[in-house]
């Protein structure tokens, strides 16, 4: 546990078990958005409220990732309208703003570490917010312009860090999302960054898919399923490419694995889930990263407890770099001048309680403990969590 007093071990511990998910991006009462239309609301004229006010502490220790604070809050504002049944239309802005903060980029917030933006905004950082969804048949739905994005694609922690839905913009491209008895699929383009001619930067987008197979009814008592996910980073474009700072950059990550849920029963313990992924690093072209493949393994155990839900995982990798995902799950080191790892281990502890205080209103608490084995090194987070989601009827069209 590195150079960790028990005095300060016990304190974590009990600040965490005391206040404090299974991992975040799965909690969907905080940070996820229901992709449902309601045809109730057919021909109606909307007023949509959502904002999530956070306050988030990370103390790390290990190489691969530094400590800091997120304290602040995004706030989505937009007015909706179904003229059919199965289309709707929401159009409005999305703000972000970190408390004592001055300048934001304008860019997206969660990129490889070699991007350098130098155009800002002041003050308060605003982007639109426009989405079509349409439902071509009951399981089917597909989404242009703003996305149902970050947590809502439940990546596990190596491909995608939930945090990204505290510091990043709303995606934006084209989502396919398909729910079927056997089969959950999201698979989307999420455009980071577009180009004209003679812009001195690279068009940029990520590629990604996560489907679950589900091997029986998810009401049995014992259940079974099969994650497979892959997330691609593209940085190049066709335009400026005699440009000498210009290059041409693809990385995957992608994982597959086995999991199982057990219903207890029991009001205590209601349910336990075990799952085991496989996941690989792979740089597909270009020469920026300094392993080109990797590989890794991730067990963890879930369970209900009580009103809590408590995860406990142990990860080991070998030349893995995490292109969207937690970097306590990779191999770079934060300090330029010291060499890079090549194996990592790291056992982890995820607590957490949210609940709903009414309609349109959450709050939640969460704890992360990250034990980095092969560093030797103590890292760990805590969040406080407000959500308001509220939609409001204008007018019957």
């Amino acid at each position: 546990m590195g150079k960790i007093s028990v005095s300060r071990y016990l304190l974590l511990t009990i600040t965490i078990l005391g206040c404090t998910t299974l991992h975040a991006q799965r909690d969907s009462i905080l940070f996820e958005d229901s992709h449902v239309i309601d045809s109730a609301q057919t021909r109606e004229l909307r007023l949509n409220v959502d904002a999530l006010s956070f306050f988030k502490d990370n103390e790390n220790e290990s190489m691969t990732a530094k400590g800091y604070t997120l304290p602040g809050f995004w706030l989505k504002t937009y007015a909706s309208y179904q003229p059919l049944s199965n289309l709707k239309i929401d159009a409005g802005i999305f703000m972000l703003h970190y408390w004592g903060a001055r300048k934001y980029p304008n860019l997206i917030y969660s990129d490889i570490p070699s991007w350098n933006d130098k155009d800002y905004q002041n003050e308060l950082h605003v982007t639109p917010f426009f989405r079509v969804q349409l439902n071509p048949t009951k399981r089917l739905s597909l989404v242009l312009g703003s996305l149902y994005g970050q947590n809502n694609h439940r990546l596990l922690s190596p491909l995608y860090n939930y945090e990204a839905g505290l510091s990043s913009d709303n995606e934006t491209g084209l989502q396919v999302l398909w729910e079927a008895p056997r089969l959950r699929l999201d698979t989307w383009i999420n455009w980071n960054s577009f180009i004209f001619r003679n812009d001195d930067h690279e068009e940029s987008f990520t590629f990604g898919t996560s489907l679950r197979l589900l091997a029986n009814s998810e009401r049995r008592r014992v259940h079974f399923y099969f994650p497979v996910q892959a997330i691609f980073q593209h940085q190049g474009g066709e335009i400026n490419t005699s440009d000498e700072s210009r290059s041409t950059t693809t990385w995957m990550n992608a994982a597959a694995g086995v999991g199982t849920t057990i219903r207890t029963g029991g009001a205590i313990v209601p349910a336990v889930t075990l799952e085991a992924s496989g996941v690989m690093y792979k740089q597909m072209k270009g020469e920026l990263l300094p392993r080109d493949n990797g590989y890794g393994v991730l067990v963890s155990g879930n369970m209900k407890l009580w009103k809590f839900d408590v995860t406990g995982e142990y990860w080991w990798c070998k030349d893995f770099i995490s292109i969207h995902g937690n970097p306590v799950y990779g191999i770079m080191n934060t300090d330029e001048n010291k060499p890079i790892l090549c194996r990592s281990s790291v056992a982890s502890l995820h607590v957490g309680y949210s609940q709903r205080l009414g309609h349109g209103f959450a709050w939640g608490i969460h704890g992360d403990v990250f034990d980095c084995l092969k560093e030797k090194a103590f890292n760990y987070s805590f969040g406080v969590y407000m959500r308001m989601d509220m939609d409001f009827r204008l007018k019957k069209l």
